[in-house]
């Protein structure tokens, strides 16, 4: 028996981690093309973009895992069933559940050791990414002087030039303007040529201008309200001139990643169930607080509150009803504003507080929703094994061919079902715990029932089967139409 379950678990490993690569390498070509615009042309180096898909590979794995253990179940059990070894097997009395065991072992353990991949290096991961991304994303490209477009690149500056010689990199009619005064163009520099070149730090620039003026305008000191003004203005003229124009956020910098610790997926489950009840109760005190400020400010107010002496007591009635009756006109309309007023006041109230409470509630949600993606992705391993299994069984069809098939089919089904219900948390119409596990509540059963049939050696999805039945109900309906023809 252990050297049937040793080449059992020979033929399942291998397709096990080439399909798992194979998904992992689809699910970063994905990642590639989302980020693809803030990579492009940032003028990253080598270690940086490594780096970066070292994380977004790791990242990747919680999903790719539960896909590549259904296609290599598939696959492992169709190749045996297609081979007629399976049938082998069970001819010498090993029952389907017995030959299944060493790979449900390793599905179990491939589970768990999912989930302490997702809880234990995830969240590093996901902050080293998260900060990554935003030095990206935050990085300024190269700087490109495009002849006949304003370049706005340099802080302070605003430069143009009107050609530009691909060869010599040499400029015709430059136009500076700097705008380092915040005051406007105040200071216009004109050249008939140049050249710009950026220091090897990438710091600053060095400007060589040829030929040119710069035009300054003067601050003018008007003391008589009534005086005429002058527009004073001072213009030089230079054969050859040298500027050094500083470069800021051209450079690589890496943020703090204590910024980004904050964030929902950077935690694991004991963070974000601290997390989660800590944002509860600080719902709940601004619930609270909203009830005695509604009660207090909004619906009961009395305008004369301060001046009541709350040791008096009241020795007559009022009745209510004939109160704004009784009023003169002009005290009765003010009365009525007022109260318009206060409703008006006790409205806005209460609409800003409920979509403060709703997105405080949407927020929670979201922790709760990562602190159940942990866990159901990596039952998901289990789940897929027993579909892919026995399905694989059933079919008796290995390699890439049906297996991918029918893999991609579950994983699209168990994928829409998954963010179906992560958008229905969300929103705050399911509770986190059903919305993240309905797809594997909808899955298990099936699981469970093409277990059941691969064990009773079921042909419920062998095709010769149907077309046997097929070709018997053509068969009798041709029968039939005899008789009736006959009759």
């Amino acid at each position: 028996m252990k050297t049937l379950h040793r080449f059992v678990l020979k033929s399942y490993l291998g397709p096990l981690f080439m399909t798992f690569f194979i998904v992992m390498f689809i699910l970063l070509m994905q990642f590639l093309w989302k980020y693809i615009d803030d990579l492009v042309g940032k003028g990253l180096d080598l270690d940086v973009i490594m780096e970066l898909l070292l994380y977004a590979s790791a990242g990747l794995v919680p999903m790719a895992l539960p896909l590549a253990t259904l296609l290599a179940s598939l696959m492992t059990l169709g190749n045996l069933g297609e081979n007629n070894e399976l049938l082998a097997m069970k001819s010498a009395g090993i029952s389907l559940p017995r030959i299944m065991s060493p790979l449900i072992v390793l599905a179990i353990l491939v589970s768990i050791s999912a989930f302490f991949f997702a809880n234990n290096v995830l969240p590093h991961t996901n902050l080293k990414i998260s900060s990554l991304l935003y030095d990206v994303k935050q990085q300024r490209p190269e700087l490109q002087i495009k002849p006949g477009i304003f370049n706005n690149d340099i802080d302070g500056y605003s430069i143009k030039v009107a050609q530009k010689d691909p060869r010599t990199n040499l400029m015709r009619k430059i136009m500076i303007y700097d705008h380092r005064s915040n005051e406007g163009n105040l200071v216009v520099t004109v050249a008939d040529s140049g050249y710009m070149q950026v220091t090897d730090d990438e710091k600053y620039m060095i400007v060589t201008l040829f030929n040119g003026y710069t035009y300054e305008e003067m601050k003018e000191n008007v003391n008589a309200r009534r005086a005429p003004r002058k527009f004073p203005a001072r213009r030089n003229k230079f054969d050859e001139q040298i500027a050094v124009l500083e470069l800021k956020g051209f450079g690589f910098q890496r943020t703090n990643e204590d910024l980004f610790k904050s964030n929902f997926q950077v935690m694991n489950l004991s963070q974000l169930e601290n997390a989660s009840d800590s944002l509860e109760i600080e719902l709940g005190k601004r619930k609270e607080s909203f009830q005695k400020t509604l009660l207090q400010s909004t619906l009961i107010r009395n305008p004369f509150g301060a001046r009541r002496d709350s040791g008096v007591v009241a020795t007559y009635s009022l009745n209510t009803d004939s109160i704004l009756n009784s009023m003169p006109e002009k005290i009765k309309q003010r009365t009525i504003n007022r109260a318009l007023a206060n409703a008006r006041a006790a409205k806005n109230y209460v609409t800003s507080s409920t979509d403060e409470f709703y997105h405080r509630g949407k927020y929670i949600a979201r922790h709760k929703v990562e602190w159940n993606r942990k866990l159901a992705l990596s039952f998901a391993c289990l789940v897929f094994f027993f579909i892919g299994a026995p399905l694989g069984a059933i079919i008796r069809k290995g390699g890439l061919g049906m297996p991918v098939v029918v893999s991609v089919l579950f994983f699209v089904l168990y994928y829409v079902i998954t963010l179906t219900g992560e958008k229905f948390v969300r929103e705050l119409v399911w509770q986190p715990g059903f919305g993240m596990w309905i797809s594997s509540f909808i899955l298990l059963p099936l699981g469970v029932f093409l277990s059941y049939k691969a064990t009773t050696d079921s042909v419920i999805l062998n095709a010769d089967y149907y077309i046997l039945i097929m070709k018997k109900f053509v068969r009798l309906h041709k029968k039939h139409k005899i008789k009736h023809a006959s009759n």
